[in-house]
């Protein structure tokens, strides 16, 4: 699956700072740059939920229209409030057709390996080099069946007809192993509990303390009874 264009109506940005970018985002928009190719950084604002929508999917290329002039862009950097799902701002990349860029592909793991193992992806993203108007959204990776032990390597994956790997073909993707079951786990506990000093008291012998110290404690409250008496 290629990703798709979304065309953006941007406007030109004259005022800076904290306080216009604020103003800029109260009037449901986002401030943004776009450089790239020589050309001198053009500072704009894009309009918020449309921008939001797009930015959704990975890799997503861009038509900015700016005063009537149409121009390719990816998302280099996006912004985004730790709290808030507010895009705070963006930085945008030119392109042009035609053109080979790097991006980072994000990795998906579709089906169910063999019973009784545990799928564990390590990369969640590779590197690949393609056309900037046919970037790969996501790579699917199928684990139908696989068996513990099998590993996939990033030079394996399947990668969209005019994309190139750029991660280390030799980088692990997929492991699969065997799942550990609850009596393995629980000797490794006591295995690691050992190792590090970690002594339990047996309960038997904690509920006979703890009757002992209550008998004591009735002692002597007694104790005290008599001696106002």
């Amino acid at each position: 699956m290629t990703n798709d264009t979304f065309k953006l109506q941007a406007e030109a940005r004259t005022k800076f700072g904290k306080g216009a970018a604020r103003q800029i985002r109260r009037d449901h928009k986002i401030p943004a740059v776009m450089y790239g190719h020589g050309a001198e950084p053009v500072h704009i604002t894009l309009p918020g939920h449309d921008a939001m929508m797009a930015l959704k999917h990975a890799n997503a290329l861009l038509t900015i229209v700016l005063d009537g002039d149409e121009q390719l862009a990816l998302a280099k950097d996006v912004q985004r409030d730790p709290i808030k799902p507010v895009i705070e701002h963006v930085d945008l990349v030119i392109v042009r057709k035609g053109e080979k860029v790097t991006v980072d592909v994000s990795v998906h793991v579709e089906g169910e390996a063999a019973p009784e193992t545990v799928v564990s992806l390590d990369h969640s993203s590779v590197q690949v080099e393609a056309e900037a108007t046919n970037i790969p959204e996501s790579i699917t990776v199928s684990v139908e069946g696989l068996e513990a032990g099998t590993q996939i390597l990033a030079g394996a994956l399947e990668l969209p007809e005019g994309s190139t790997l750029v991660t280390d073909p030799e980088a692990l993707v997929v492991n699969v192993t065997q799942q550990i079951s609850q009596e393995a786990l629980d000797a490794e506990l006591a295995e690691a509990e050992a190792e590090a000093g970690v002594e339990h008291e047996e309960p038997e012998a904690a509920e006979g303390e703890a009757a002992e110290a209550a008998e004591g404690e009735a002692a002597e409250g007694d104790a005290e009874k008599s001696e106002d008496a």
